[in-house]
C-alpha cells in the first residue's frame, strides 16, 4: 500500500519539491512529479535546473523523447511510466494514479485555501486507510 508523506506549512512549494527531487535523485528512486498546470509546471523545470544551488537534478517531461532514461520526469497528465515507484503531487486534488507507487509526497503551503485542499486529501487517503506521515516544515524555517 502506498506510504503518503505530508509535508505541510510549506513557504514555497516548488522550492520544496526540488529538494525532494535532489534527494530521490541521490538516492538513484526514480521520481514523478505531478503538475497538471502548465503554467507550475514550468515554473518547476526552471527551477529544478538551479535547486539545489551545488548541482542540478536532470529532469525532462514525461513526452520528451529522453523521459525513459531520465531520473526525475515533470508529467502535466495521468502519465504513469513503470520503474517509477515515487511521487510528488502538485495538484490540488489527489493524482490520479498514484495507487501505483510506494510512496506519495503531498506538499502543502501556507495558503489558506491549499491548507483547505490538503486537508481533503489527507482525509481521503486516511478513510481509504493508507499510511501517513506529517512533516511540519514551520519547525524547519
Amino acid at each position: 500500500m502506498t506510504q503518503v508523506d505530508f509535508y505541510f506549512n510549506a513557504p514555497e512549494k516548488l522550492q520544496v519539491a526540488c529538494r525532494l527531487a535532489a534527494k530521490a535523485f541521490r538516492q538513484r528512486r526514480p521520481l514523478l512529479i505531478y503538475v497538471p498546470e502548465p503554467e507550475l509546471a514550468r515554473r518547476l523545470d526552471t527551477l529544478l535546473w538551479s535547486v539545489p544551488s551545488t548541482s542540478f537534478v536532470p529532469h525532462c517531461r514525461t513526452g520528451d523523447r529522453i523521459a525513459a532514461q531520465t531520473p526525475v520526469l515533470i508529467a502535466e497528465d495521468d502519465t504513469s511510466p513503470a520503474g517509477f515507484d515515487l511521487l510528488i503531487n502538485l495538484a490540488d486534488e489527489c493524482p490520479p494514479h498514484f495507487e501505483r507507487f510506494e510512496r506519495l509526497f503531498e506538499i502543502v503551503s501556507r495558503d489558506e485555501a491549499e491548507r483547505l485542499n490538503g486537508r481533503t486529501r489527507y482525509r481521503y487517503y486516511r478513510d481509504r486507510g493508507y499510511p501517513l506521515s506529517d512533516h511540519d516544515l514551520s519547525r524547519d524555517a
